[in-house]
């Protein structure tokens, strides 16, 4: 005790002033806000502040504070209700002027503080509000398109090689072709094999003739439902990206499911119909030489052929299997109006690829029908007598405009045959992209401003409950050393704050469990050595010889024990998700921080109390 090392109590100082620091943001209390920027990410212009204030002043609406912070335009105001009549007025005012206006909440940290870094703690939605979908990629779908795509492009393959088969058909998730003889199949498993290692080939069980089973490879399979996921994850990031939300998070969760939540976000309605929409455009030929009412009426479809009807008049029209151009080829989608008609419509634009292939099939099909297919899926969920839930799925594929080709274009038209609300979510789509595969919302929850402030205050109540709880016992069966442990605990739970704050880690309801949880373990720390120094004691050890074997001996007990807690936060990290993983998260960063506090804070403030007294002869500690 006498040759206690001097960096010990710098050190301790140090930190716990530098986690004092970090951990001051969170008793600045946030401000509700509309935060105001771009589409394009430009500086928004000083004069933009001059029209929110008339959008405001008009619909009497009061803010807090109007400024440019950054890139964007901040309004603030007293309450979440004031907030939501807000950003509804100024979407109104700003819209189609490339502005994107969300809801979000500011922090009032002062100027010096943000400056070194300092932010409050990130907050989930259970205790901001908003908006949490859980959805899942329907994978079956993705197995089809593979299927369908080699129906098409094997045969196609061995026509390009002058190898002719007999017939072909779907088998589940296989197609199996058929030849006359083993040697143009053998000819054709050469061919196939050469071009596409991804490909199994095998002979089909149930074979009659020579045939071969075609089927994509377990690794390519993987590959391809994870590119799907893949996917859809960044054109939901898109579409999110499109209702101005602050800080959303979309992210995978699983193999074939996707988390998103959008906080700040009260009416769930709009967000579903965005998320969950597979709207998307492709551009065929029509096939002028077939008759397509005598296909409706017998059900016999040319080859190279499919049947669609036109939207409202139910006409038929036989159009090409193979599309110009497709809504993945799109770059911009603006909803406008037609010049000529006057109805709504949408402009879009391509990308190098499909202009080319536009500017190809314009040039040579000048006074030909060219068709615009309008393809949706929807999927959903009833529930039969048993309460269990029963999934339908519709297909939309309608043509909605089928016009004759006056001249040549390439990477910019405009498309009509459309309403203004479905030209406007159209556009919308088309510009975040198209989903590989459908999604159904499997789970969606709503959490209100009101109760996410209630959760907060119940969160902190229980830790309040817990840390008086730990202190009452400490005190009254360590006695000094029970405030020890207190102060140590203190601590602990400022460097723990800090620490969220500065990495700015999501907190959530899971995450207050796991720091009142951690308490009990931080303070299980401080009962070992107080227990061992108990030991040494009844010994016979001098006081500053047992406060000095207590808390070297117990070093290694509550590493040890430390150890394995962390070792399961950090499998529930890795392997958990949502919850759990802000659970993971704040017991292990507490668990880190308890070792620092419980051996130099504790046994620091030991020293400054009994070190320099060597008339020392028991400790308040029996």
């Amino acid at each position: 005790m006498h040759h206690y090392p001097f960096w010990k109590p710098v050190t301790l100082v140090i930190v716990t002033l530098l986690g004092a620091l970090y951990a001051l943001p969170n008793v600045y209390r946030e401000d509700v806000a509309v935060q105001i920027s771009t589409t394009s990410g430009d500086p928004v212009p000083a004069s933009l502040g001059d029209t929110v204030a008339a959008t405001l002043e008009a619909k009497q609406i009061v803010a807090k504070g109007s400024r440019l912070e950054g890139n964007q335009w901040i309004v603030r105001f007293a309450d979440p209700e004031t907030q939501l009549k807000a950003v509804d007025a100024i979407k109104r005012d700003l819209d189609g002027q490339g502005y994107v206006a969300a809801l979000n909440f500011v922090s009032t940290t002062p100027n010096w503080l943000r400056a070194i870094g300092g932010k409050p703690m990130s907050l989930g939605l259970d205790l901001r509000g908003g908006v949490h979908f859980l959805l899942q990629v329907a994978i079956e779908d993705v197995k089809k398109a593979a299927v369908d795509r080699l129906f098409n492009d094997v045969p196609k393959l061995l026509r390009d090689k002058d190898i002719r088969y007999t017939g072909r058909r779907k088998a589940g998730e296989s197609i199996v072709i058929e030849f006359a003889d083993a040697d143009r199949l053998e000819k054709a498993r050469a061919a196939i094999a050469k071009d596409n290692p991804d490909l199994t080939l095998t002979p089909p069980a149930d074979a009659t003739a020579p045939s071969l089973q075609v089927t994509l490879s377990e690794v390519a399979a993987k590959r391809l439902i994870d590119d799907a996921v893949e996917k859809n994850l960044i054109t939901l990031r898109n579409r999110v990206n499109q209702f101005g939300v602050a800080e959303p998070i979309v992210q995978r969760q699983g193999a074939d499911r996707i988390v998103v939540q959008l906080p700040g976000v009260q009416d769930p309605t709009r967000v579903k119909e965005l998320l969950g929409a597979t709207a998307t455009l492709e551009y065929r030929a029509v096939d002028e030489a077939a008759d397509a009412n005598a296909a409706a009426a017998s059900g016999v479809i040319p080859v190279g052929d499919e049947l669609f009807y036109e939207r409202g008049t139910r006409r038929p029209f036989l159009l090409k299997r193979e599309t110009i151009a497709s809504g993945a080829e799109l770059t911009s989608a603006t909803p406008t109006i037609d010049q000529e008609s006057g109805t709504p419509a949408v402009s879009v634009k391509l990308d190098s690829s499909g202009a080319k292939k536009m500017l190809d099939f314009t040039s040579k099909n000048v006074g030909k029908l060219m068709a615009v297919v309008y393809k949706e899926t929807e999927i959903r969920t009833t529930y039969n007598a048993k309460g269990e839930p029963i999934r339908e799925r519709k297909d939309v594929q309608e043509v909605i405009s089928a016009a004759t080709i006056r001249g040549v274009f390439g990477a910019q038209f405009q498309t009509t045959g459309l309403g203004s609300r479905e030209a406007s979510t159209l556009a919308q789509l088309l510009k975040a992209g198209a989903l590989v595969a459908p999604i159904e919302i499997i789970e969606e929850r709503t959490v209100g401003p009101s109760l996410g402030a209630d959760n907060i205050r119940r969160g902190f109540s229980a830790a309040v409950l817990g840390l008086g709880l730990v202190m009452a016992f400490m005190v009254i069966y360590y006695r000094v050393f029970g405030l020890f442990a207190i102060a140590a605990l203190t601590v602990n739970l400022l460097l723990l704050t800090a620490v969220l704050s500065l990495f700015q880690a999501t907190l959530s309801m899971p995450g207050i469990a796991g720091i009142v949880l951690h308490m009990g373990i931080a303070v299980d720390a401080n009962v070992l050595i107080y227990e061992r120094i108990r030991e040494e004691l009844r010994a016979g050890l001098k006081p500053h010889q047992a406060i000095d074997a207590g808390y070297d001996r117990a070093f290694l007990t509550i590493a040890d024990a430390n150890v394995t807690v962390l070792i399961g936060t950090l499998i529930l990290f890795f392997l958990g998700a949502g919850a759990l993983k802000g659970f993971a998260i704040t017991l292990a960063i507490g668990i880190v921080t308890s070792q620092f506090t419980a051996i130099v804070g504790s046994r620091t403030l030991a020293h400054w109390v009994f070190g320099k007294r060597t008339n020392l002869k028991d400790l308040p500690i029996w």
